[in-house]
């Protein structure tokens, strides 16, 4: 279904409801994100950006496997509903997301959103470019506390380095990871992943 939204003004911008953003097409293969009830065009990911998150998406699936938890990774195909200010109409399509399986199966016949009727997701990861790096290391780690996401990664090519932030009473603690350093994930604690395997990739 194809939504029209209303021409904007030089002054003003149309607002998006979630709703409306739910069905919202343009013809195009554009992905967008909500932002406060307005449409961002995300931009084509460099091809080693594509590299880590698929990647990121094997490794944790695999972990998950031999776990045996009732997980699944999904690489930049599910959309996250985060509170942002006084707004609910905002949502965040990380490049990974690890969410319970039974949700992901009830998303199945529905747009791929994880909406407040389901359980946020365990783990979020977001890999940093140069436009994204301002977004990525404030707004959506704000978002994402609001929507109580326990543990959220940032992979940040440009730094060479991890941040992992778990939440800790609605906020995150901060631990960076350089080089040969073992990544400490509180939801994946046997996870065996350095910051010089991932930028190998």
């Amino acid at each position: 279904m194809t939504i029209a939204i209303a021409k904007t003004t030089q002054n003003t911008k149309s607002r998006v409801t979630f709703a409306d953003y739910l069905t919202y097409f343009d013809g195009s293969d554009t992905k967008y994100e909500l932002v406060d009830g307005e449409l961002v065009a995300m931009s084509l990911a460099t091809g080693k950006h594509g590299g880590i998150t698929k990647f990121l998406e094997r490794d944790l699936d695999g972990e998950i496997e031999r776990t045996g938890l009732p997980w699944i990774a999904l690489q930049g195909i599910v959309g996250v509903r985060c509170p942002r200010g006084i707004g609910l109409d905002t949502v965040r399509i990380p490049d990974v997301v690890v969410m319970q399986r039974d949700d992901w199966q009830a998303l199945q016949e529905r747009e791929a959103v994880i909406d407040f009727d389901l359980s946020a997701p365990l783990l979020v990861i977001e890999v940093i470019s140069p436009s994204t790096k301002s977004v990525d290391y404030r707004a959506k780690r704000t978002e994402y506390a609001a929507r109580d996401i326990p543990e959220y990664w940032i992979i940040d090519p440009i730094e060479a380095k991890i941040t992992v932030l778990i939440n800790s009473d609605g906020w995150y603690d901060i631990t960076e990871f350089f080089d040969s350093d073992r990544i400490i994930s509180p939801t994946f604690p046997e996870l065996q992943l350095t910051p010089k395997t991932i930028f190998s990739i």
